[in-house]
């Protein structure tokens, strides 16, 4: 099943997900983190047992983080979600797809990546390449170059882990060697996905 946006989600879990990603205007309660945790993986198993498909398209834009859950160590060994909890105003993060050129039907698409965040005045931004197989919803990363600025005046910016010449490289590179994630619910208003080491995340739309 292809779908550009899934509005139409369960009515158990999409207007947690829908509330936890609202800009959260004063006096508006924001659902707990827990309910927030369990809300993602049900929209998670809802997107495998339906096998949705969204085309790269869906994704383009900014997105502002939200909620996420990182990882910890399990009692037992292994990795297991961590509690969850929402993303702090002072420290606003923000990720961006953006298309490269198109790629033939049968090739993953290729795009950039930017990610951003920013502590008081200072901004840390990371750009890089991006590769997107929609049969999995699967997005692969690899950030090639980074600028830091404050008070919006840079104060570095260059390559870093191989910049060009890795660039040059990543539509070769095997998945097993990137970051990326997984998405599994996308919506014209927010988007959420697993990452590579298991934690969730959720994002709004900011442009």
């Amino acid at each position: 099943m292809t779908t550009s946006f899934n509005p139409n989600l369960s009515t158990d879990f999409a207007p947690i997900l829908s509330q936890a990603a609202a800009a959260n205007p004063a006096g508006q309660q924001r659902p707990p983190a827990k309910t927030v945790v369990a809300a993602l993986l049900e929209a998670e198993k809802t997107a495998k047992q339906q096998r949705l498909r969204y085309p790269f398209s869906s994704l383009q834009g900014t997105w502002r983080l939200c909620f996420t859950t990182g990882t910890r160590k399990a009692k037992r060994g292994g990795i297991a979600l961590g509690n969850g909890f929402y993303m702090p105003k002072l420290a606003p993060a923000y990720i961006t797809f953006a298309a490269a050129h198109p790629a033939a039907e049968s090739q993953p698409e290729l795009g950039e990546i930017t990610n951003q965040i920013q502590l008081a005045t200072v901004k840390l931004r990371l750009t890089g390449l991006c590769r997107y197989s929609s049969p999995k919803n699967l997005l692969a990363f690899d950030f090639n170059h980074m600028q830091i600025a404050a008070f919006n005046r840079p104060l570095y910016q260059g390559a870093f882990r191989g910049g060009k010449e890795q660039a040059e490289k990543f539509s070769q590179l095997s998945i097993a060697k990137l970051p990326f994630f997984a998405f599994f619910c996308v919506t014209e208003g927010y988007i959420a996905a697993r990452g590579r080491g298991g934690g969730l995340a959720l994002w709004r739309r900011e442009s």
